[in-house]
């Protein structure tokens, strides 16, 4: 199976990459470098330095004889998505939209889209099945509505195969260490290893489902090798879910804490994955507590 991974060289597109070509793929990297990095970039891998949201279908020409896109290049988390909305509508739609259309003219195959639990917004049900009510709560949100229903429509009207992944909260080796993008695991453990105080959002008590890369990578490889399913929305998370006080406690038990200003998000995320273990035969397999014991020990605390 020859490949392309947009966003490469991000944390959860290394990782892919990383596995694909352990896996014996043939894989092909487009990534703009903005966030992700050169040293992520597996040196089996063809690399294509470039920015979906300004290269056009003409120049997707490496896409010929493509049989799988699994698309993870965006511009990624809420808060700097309501600040920066225009910018991140031109790569997390125009991009995606750009890509889609040389799918089809390059005639690939599939196509494996990265989405997000952040289109439920705040749920009346737990854990929340794929069926439930979409009330995106930022711009990204909304992007990534949009993003599946941009994949929906292009298997409809040009028999693209399309297959989106919902994505919960995901963490593992790789994770960005610094600049706006860093997730809360890395965040905690920075401030540690400076002796400030763990900042928390509010009064902590917001709950996520934190889902294992390695995980999310087998998703992915399911999603693109499996016969087509015939529903192709599924939820990816581990199913079960922590506060924030309760992560924090995790890693620095006896470290200082300080509550600051919340910022809009759902009070809670946990997935239902019945219908991924279902149809794609997935089912999660990482342990949160497990996994942070090693990497305290990797970061030296």
């Amino acid at each position: 199976m020859k490949c392309l991974v947009t966003g490469g060289a991000g944390f959860i597109g290394s990782n892919l990459v990383n596995r694909l070509i352990d896996d014996g793929y043939d894989v092909s990297i487009i990534d703009d470098l903005s966030t992700g990095k050169e040293e992520n970039i597996n040196p089996k891998a063809r690399f294509i330095q470039g920015d979906i949201s300004n290269t056009i279908t003409e120049n997707f020409s490496f896409l010929k004889d493509v049989d799988v896109v699994f698309h993870l290049a965006a511009k990624a988390r809420v808060q700097p998505s309501i600040e920066n909305p225009i910018e991140f509508n031109k790569v997390n739609v125009g991009g995606l939209l750009n890509v889609l259309n040389a799918c089809v003219k390059y005639k690939v195959k599939r196509f494996v889209y990265s989405s997000s639990s952040s289109v439920y917004g705040n749920v009346k049900q737990l854990p929340t099945p794929e069926e439930h009510e979409l009330n995106p709560m930022s711009p990204y949100a909304l992007q990534k509505l949009i993003g599946e229903q941009y994949c929906k429509l292009y298997n409809e009207l040009h028999g693209l195969e399309t297959v989106c992944l919902r994505y919960f909260n995901v963490y593992g080796n790789g994770m960005s260490l610094e600049g706006a993008y860093k997730l809360v695991i890395p965040i905690f453990i920075e401030q540690i290893l400076n002796n400030k105080p763990m900042t928390v959002r509010g009064d902590g008590e917001q709950r996520r489902d934190f889902t294992y890369i390695g995980d999310v990578v087998d998703a992915n490889i399911l999603a693109a090798t499996l016969p087509y399913p015939p529903e192709t929305v599924f939820n990816i998370g581990n199913g079960d879910n922590r506060s924030v006080n309760q992560l924090a406690d995790m890693i620095g038990e006896d470290h200082p804490k300080e509550h600051i200003d919340p910022v809009i998000e759902p009070k809670e995320t946990l997935a239902d994955n019945s219908l991924a273990e279902y149809l794609l035969g997935w089912s999660p397999k990482g342990n949160l507590e497990e996994w942070i014991k090693t990497y305290k020990e990797e970061m030296g605390l």
